[in-house]
């Protein structure tokens, strides 16, 4: 089943972007490291056209390094767009953000052009505590679920550099079947609006095609050559949850444990798509809408009565 999520708040912080985008001189755009395609969000490109863009691949320390790599060339190859990878909790690599934006916009700068950045991304990417290290104290609030922060505010890093803070922010329908599960998978999503048995089904499939042996190790099982992601789930709930009536494992509570053995990389450093695979992904998801959308317009064409034959 599709994962959609996107509250009320999120058509405010949509216009608000939008009304303050034309005094803005540098976007930076947190993507979770982990999967970096699936947390960059369509509208927030379509919104920034035309900014300068910083890539800030975040909790790079959860993500395989190599596939880390790939995707910062992956977007520093754009135009007008440069991009690293951090922790922002580390101090030092954060402060690093300052001097990248200035490198992007080299024309503002001093109190009469100061520099004015919008920070944005999906919810529970670490927006919150990138801001908080950049200033050096508690300036936002933070916490391990989506839509923490509410409400746009401006933070002055130095006396001519303006930060915008906006709340995070997914879109409206998200179009890719591996996104939504991998947005759900790192708590970008609201619990309410998935399944845990499936999301996390979709994670032992990723996990099964990538790090087969970091689930062996992890839950001590023998030779999954033959197991798929749902063989797998239930020998997590034999192995690690109380069993049910009549000897059957716990499926949701099993659900639960490989959900967070991901987000706390018990598992290792993982990642969960290459540029290749999104870009396979978002291609098949462009050519099934453009299907149903031509089915769409048949079906309609269809209800249109001809105008024809003779008339007195």
């Amino acid at each position: 089943m599709p994962i959609q999520w996107f509250p009320g708040h999120m058509h405010s912080t949509r216009k608000a972007i939008a009304e303050r985008m034309p005094e803005i001189d540098v976007v930076i755009e947190l993507l979770d490291a982990r999967l970096p395609g699936s947390s960059a969000n369509p509208m927030l490109a379509e919104l920034t056209r035309g900014k300068p863009a910083l890539k800030v691949l975040n909790k790079q320390d959860l993500a395989d390094p190599a596939a880390t790599a790939l995707w910062l060339a992956h977007y520093q190859a754009q135009p007008g767009t440069h991009a690293l990878a951090l922790d922002a909790s580390a101090t030092a690599p954060a402060r690093r953000l300052i001097q990248a934006c200035r490198d992007l916009a080299p024309l503002r700068g001093g109190m009469v052009k100061p520099m004015r950045v919008l920070i944005c991304g999906i919810p529970n990417v670490g927006k919150s505590t990138l801001v908080n290290t950049l200033r050096g104290k508690r300036a936002a609030k933070t916490g391990d679920e989506a839509g923490i922060t509410k409400a746009e505010q401006r933070i002055v890093l130095e006396d001519d550099f303006y930060l915008y803070d906006t709340p995070g922010m997914l879109w409206p329908r998200i179009a890719i079947e591996h996104s939504g599960y991998h947005l759900a998978a790192s708590g970008a999503v609201g619990r309410n609006a998935y399944d845990d048995e499936e999301v996390a089904l979709a994670l032992l499939d990723r996990m099964l095609a990538r790090h087969p042996d970091r689930l062996q190790s992890r839950y001590k099982l023998g030779d999954l050559s033959g197991l798929n992601d749902e063989a797998v789930l239930a020998e997590i709930g034999r192995k690690r949850a109380p069993l049910l009536a009549g000897g059957r494992p716990n499926l949701h509570k099993a659900a639960e444990i490989a959900m967070h053995d991901f987000r706390s990389a018990a598992w290792g450093a993982v990642t969960l798509e290459s540029p290749e695979e999104f870009a396979q992904w978002a291609a098949a998801a462009q050519a099934l809408d453009a299907e149903r959308a031509a089915k769409q317009l048949a079906r309609k064409q269809k209800k249109v009565p001809q105008r024809g034959g003779d008339h007195p």
